[in-house]
């Protein structure tokens, strides 16, 4: 047990299926390892020691790779090499496990607690629990039985919601991203409230500001008239990017209406062929550019040179790109999903559409875009955002894991 007055912490973070330094935008890499790596980097700032265990992909990469100061990324042998979808890794969990553990005794190394972040992890971390006799915590992210219960979203397996629903009931303390989520949690798990702490996600301040929108399309070599709509989504079922293209159909011919995609595995995949030969079929390729992937640190001048994010989802967890457009000074419409309701101020800083349907998305988008040009300045829609920079949402985290040591010290 850790000297508590000196709060110099040894941690484990688990992300088994997705490495915090994997492709962000591709289908299994997202918000959540935007999460895990901001939260690491502070709490290692902070004095902190920070283990994150991912599993091996590519064999050239090194066993330990030191991300920051007091933070380290270890990879370990679990399943075959290259990428493994989500499901597939599940059979290789065990594997996992006795690979960190023989790394960690090896080393002789003791941690604190463990942090979990997906259900894959968490059924690691569980192990871990009850092998090392330290607080587990878990944050789910997104939850397979609120994706079974939603339209038009990719379903789960079952081992996911029963592991979910047993890591609910076992773990020691359950970080969720917004209030709906905790109330979700207690609803489809049976959990305490009080076993849960809401936690939001943050954003880079210093990353993400607002730069002059005629200088960032010039930059990125965008035609200076016209609206331009930004979307940023991995192409998963859940993100809605289809009924946002449907939406354009309305659109296209509204004041000039662009809308610019970033995200997807490229032109190979599946899922990217069927969104570009929607937009064939609806005849608005012409206004609806695919750019692919964009790395994390080129994103501001996206969002700059955007006039609105949307987010169409059909289901977030939180909903992180929000809140880096907010930051850079860019409205955002969105539909009622995740932490949208939290982050965006009705009317000022965006929109939070009440149906998720092409016709409404498109109504409310041609309805609120001269609206909210005109209502907010940049700075100020920055400014709503600032408490949620990564150094507050660390500093809540911390104390989430020093309650779960006193609890089980019994101060």
């Amino acid at each position: 047990m850790p000297d508590l007055g000196k709060t110099k912490l040894n941690i484990v973070m688990l992300s088994v299926h997705s490495s915090p330094v994997g492709q962000l935008g591709t289908m299994d890499t997202g918000g959540m390892s935007v999460c895990l790596r901001e939260i690491a980097r502070e709490l290692g700032s902070r004095g902190h020691r920070v283990d994150i265990y991912t599993r091996l992909r590519d064999p050239e990469s090194k066993e330990i790779l030191d991300l920051y100061k007091n933070v380290r990324l270890i990879h370990l042998k679990a399943g075959p090499l290259g990428h493994l979808d989500k499901r597939a890794v599940y059979p290789h969990l065990e594997d996992f496990f006795r690979e960190m553990e023989g790394f960690r005794s090896s080393r002789g190394i003791h941690y604190d607690l463990i942090h979990s972040h997906y259900w894959l992890s968490g059924r690691v971390g569980g192990w871990a629990q009850d092998h090392w006799r330290v607080p587990h915590l878990v944050t789910f992210h997104t939850l397979g039985a609120v994706k079974n219960d939603t339209p038009g979203v990719e379903q789960e397996p079952e081992p996911r919601v029963t592991t979910e629903r047993h890591l609910a009931q076992t773990c020691d303390r359950i970080l969720a991203a917004t209030g709906k989520e905790k109330q979700q949690i207690i609803d489809y798990y049976g959990v305490l409230p009080e076993k849960i702490s809401v936690i939001p996600c943050g954003v880079n301040l210093d990353l993400f500001s607002p730069m002059d929108k005629a200088i960032a399309r010039q930059e990125l070599g965008l035609d200076q008239k016209g609206p331009l709509l930004l979307c940023v989504a991995r192409f998963a079922p859940s993100k809605g990017i289809d009924r946002l293209l449907a939406a354009m159909v309305s659109l296209k011919d509204s004041q000039g209406v662009r809308l610019l995609i970033i995200g997807g595995d490229g032109h190979g995949d599946p899922v990217s062929r069927d969104l570009r030969k929607m937009c064939q079929e609806n005849r608005i390729e012409d206004v609806v550019t695919f750019k692919g992937r964009v790395e994390q640190e080129n994103l501001p001048v996206y969002y700059s040179a955007a006039d609105m994010l949307v987010v169409p989802s059909r289901y977030e967890s939180f909903g992180l790109v929000a809140l880096e457009a907010l930051a850079c000074g860019t409205p955002v419409v969105a539909t009622r999903v995740g932490a949208m309701g939290d982050v965006i101020v009705e009317g000022e800083t965006g929109h939070v559409v009440l149906n998720g349907s092409p016709v409404s998305l498109a109504k409310d988008i041609d309805k609120f875009m001269t609206l909210l040009l005109r209502a907010t300045s940049p700075l100020s829609i920055r400014t709503s955002v600032r408490r949620f920079a990564w150094s507050n949402v660390a500093t809540t985290i911390s104390e989430a894991y020093l309650d779960v040591l006193r609890e089980q010290k019994g101060v």
